[in-house]
C-alpha cells in the first residue's frame, strides 16, 4: 500500500502491485485508540512514527527508518475486530474480492478506494481473515521487502486446501511474470515471491475451537533482537505473553491484537 513514503535519495522508482501480484505486500493494525497504540509498539518494538496522507486515524511505523507496518484507529468506525493483518498485492481488488466469494470466502469491508489504489478486507473459507491492495506500493517497498521485518504463516485446517483457494483468488503457480511460486515442503505449504520466501501455511487449527489462537487466523511475526524483553515491555504496558520460547514470543497488544516476535530468520 503507498503510505506516502519518501523515496530514498535518486530514487523515483513506484512499485505496482502489478509487479508483484499476489504477493505479501504489507502489514496492517486496526486500532480503537491510536494514540495508545502508538506508544505500546514504541515501548515494545522500538517504533517511531509518520502521519499519512489519509487522514488523523493512519500512521505508519518505522523500525531503524525503514517502514515496517501500518497502523488505522478504525476498529470503532469500521465495526471491525482489532487485529494485524497481511495485505497481498492484487491486479484488481474488485476481481480478488469476487474470486474469494465465489470459493466460500467473504468480504468484510470493500473493495474501498483509498487513492492511489483499491482495498478490500476479506476472509478465506475458513475464517482466517486477510486484505488486498491495488494500486502503488510505498516508495522504498523493495526494503521492506528484503529486511524481512515481518514475516506472515497461516495457520489453517488443512495447509493444501488453503494453498488450493489461494492458489485460485492470486494465480499463484501461474507461472506469469511476477507471480508467486508454491512449494510443498514437508507438512508446510511455501509460497515465494521472485525467490524469496514470503509466506507458509501450515496445517493443524481447528475452525470450532473457542480459542482464537487455535482457530485458522494469518499470523504476524516481526524480527526483532531480544525477544524477552520484548516480552518483558508487552506486559509493562499492558499487552500479555500468551507463548514464550528462547527465540519466539507470542504476544497481544493493550487492545488485544495477537502477533509474533521472532529472533529468527524465515527462510
Amino acid at each position: 500500500m503507498n503510505h506516502d513514503m519518501p523515496s530514498p535519495a535518486g530514487t523515483t522508482d513506484v512499485v505496482s502491485t502489478d509487479a508483484v501480484y499476489g504477493a505479501p505486500c504489507w502489514v496492517s493494525l486496526t486500532s480503537r485508540d491510536l494514540q495508545s497504540t502508538e506508544d505500546f509498539y514504541s515501548a515494545v518494538l522500538g517504533w517511531e512514527w509518520r502521519p499519512m496522507r489519509l487522514g488523523d486515524q493512519f500512521r505508519v511505523a518505522l523500525a531503524n527508518g525503514r517502514p515496517v507496518a501500518g497502523i488505522a484507529a478504525v476498529a470503532g468506525m469500521w465495526q471491525m475486530a482489532v487485529a494485524w493483518t497481511p495485505y497481498f498485492a492484487v491486479r484488481s481488488a474488485d476481481e480478488a474480492a469476487g474470486r474469494v466469494q465465489e470459493r466460500g470466502g467473504t468480504a468484510a469491508v470493500g473493495p474501498i478506494s483509498l487513492p492511489p489504489g483499491r482495498a478490500a478486507l476479506l476472509a478465506d473459507r475458513d475464517g482466517a481473515t486477510f486484505g488486498v491492495w491495488e494500486g502503488a506500493l510505498f516508495s522504498d517497498w523493495p526494503t521492506w521487502r528484503r529486511a524481512q521485518l515481518a514475516f506472515i504463516r497461516l495457520h489453517t485446517r488443512d495447509a493444501f486446501d488453503a494453498a488450493i483457494f489461494y492458489g485460485e483468488v492470486f494465480d499463484w503457480a501461474s507461472g506469469g511474470p511476477g507471480g508467486c511460486e508454491v512449494h510443498y515442503e514437508g507438512e508446510e505449504v511455501v509460497l515465494r515471491s521472485q525467490g524469496d520466501v514470503v509466506a507458509r501455511i501450515e496445517s493443524g487449527a481447528l475452525g470450532s475451537a473457542p480459542d482464537p489462537r487455535i482457530r485458522p487466523h494469518w499470523q504476524v511475526h516481526f524480527t526483532v533482537t531480544d525477544v524477552a524483553a520484548c516480552a518483558r515491555a508487552a506486559e509493562e504496558r499492558g499487552g500479555a505473553v500468551l507463548a514464550l520460547g528462547p527465540e519466539e514470543a507470542v504476544l497481544s497488544d493493550n487492545d488485544g491484537a495477537r502477533f509474533t516476535v521472532t529472533s529468527r530468520r524465515e527462510h
